[in-house]
């Protein structure tokens, strides 16, 4: 059942002073499911607290994942997703990695509807913001052993938000770390599990509070390996040839990382998903990283051991520019969009 919200009323929001943060909006999307059991129908309802057992699957033992998506008002009026069906793919993907309800992908991209559909007066004027979806799966059954919960939850909500890093499109400074790692091989760092972000925090706090963007994770064996910027996939161009990490199930499967691949390759050039060395990467001609919520973001530069390369003398190199303002022209139906990847709500 849905009740009837007042969506006329614009919020007292300056759209071009947002950053990527949360904002309560109006209504949210919530169902449940019985370990073992079909998903209960989902209802839309105002947005609230919730109310969960101190035994809660999520709570005691992380058994959770969520995915980012962006609603986009385009100039014409109408409000376009991104490729929806891979968020709702990735979650069935985790879902079973995690020993939880897999949510039909039907039901996952109604239930974005749904939620954009109460939420419109959030979604930002064209060109200045983003409607962030929200999808959320979790163990929300009490459970004291380390089991699978007995009860799930799907839900979603949505906030508008602006740019994910300060300044928008200007190059943004990374440092490697040496001392830490995001994931190991056959643990979870292909899933977007809640538990893979917590551990980035502290090292993300630090860099930040040395001058830094993010951080940038090499991978756990050899230690020379890069594998993702903060939360975000990483890229870098020599000799006009494309270089992005391989997925080996410790890199998350980017659904921008993807699109990002194919519309290069469309735009004819060769793209290499490879064991990408640091000093590989830092000799390159460009560096960038992409993400639903950092969309394309060119790096300036990064530091690793005392070394500090340097990319395009702090500006944005010639083939981040392109692609980047390929891909958002699709996002934000300014361009023609060959692939099918922006369907209306």
């Amino acid at each position: 059942m849905m009740e009837e919200t007042d969506s006329g009323a614009e919020p007292a929001i300056d759209w071009d002073a947002m950053t990527f943060s949360f904002t309560e909006t109006d209504r949210m999307y919530i169902a449940k499911c019985k370990q073992g059991e079909d998903w209960q129908a989902g209802i839309m309802q105002d947005f609230q607290e919730l109310r969960l057992s101190p035994a809660a699957g999520v709570i005691n033992y992380g058994q959770g994942l969520f995915e980012g998506m962006k609603a986009r008002r385009a100039a014409d009026g109408r409000v376009l997703l991104f490729r929806p069906e891979l968020n709702a793919r990735r979650a069935q993907g985790g879902s079973r990695r995690l020993g939880m309800a897999v949510v039909s992908e039907e039901m996952f991209l109604d239930a974005v509807h749904q939620v954009v559909q109460e939420n419109i007066r959030w979604l930002p004027p064209n060109g200045r913001g983003e409607l962030y979806i929200r999808p959320l799966i979790f163990g929300s059954g009490a459970i004291l052993g380390v089991a699978p919960a007995p009860e799930y939850t799907f839900l979603v909500y949505a906030v508008p938000v602006g740019p994910y890093f300060k300044g928008g499109m200007n190059p943004i400074a990374l440092k490697v770390s040496d001392e830490f790692h995001r994931a190991a091989p056959g643990g979870s760092g292909g899933v977007k599990a809640i538990g893979n972000y917590a551990p980035g925090m502290m090292p993300s706090k630090n860099a930040k509070a040395e001058g830094y963007a993010e951080i940038i994770y090499l991978d756990a064996v050899h230690h020379r390996y890069v594998e993702e910027v903060g939360a975000a996939n990483f890229f870098c161009v020599k000799d006009n040839v494309l270089y992005t990490p391989e997925l080996t199930g410790t890199i998350l499967p980017g659904i921008t990382r993807l699109s990002v691949i194919e519309l290069a390759r469309s735009l004819g050039y060769q793209v290499l998903e490879t064991k990408v060395d640091i000093e590989f990467a830092m000799g390159a001609d460009e560096a960038f990283c992409a993400g639903t919520a950092a969309v394309i973001s060119p790096i300036g530069s990064i530091e690793h051991g005392g070394n500090v390369a340097t990319y395009c003398d702090g500006e944005v190199g010639a083939v981040t520019k392109q692609l980047y303002d390929a891909l958002t022209a699709i996002q934000e139906g300014r361009a023609p969009d060959p692939f099918g990847w922006t369907p209306s709500v």
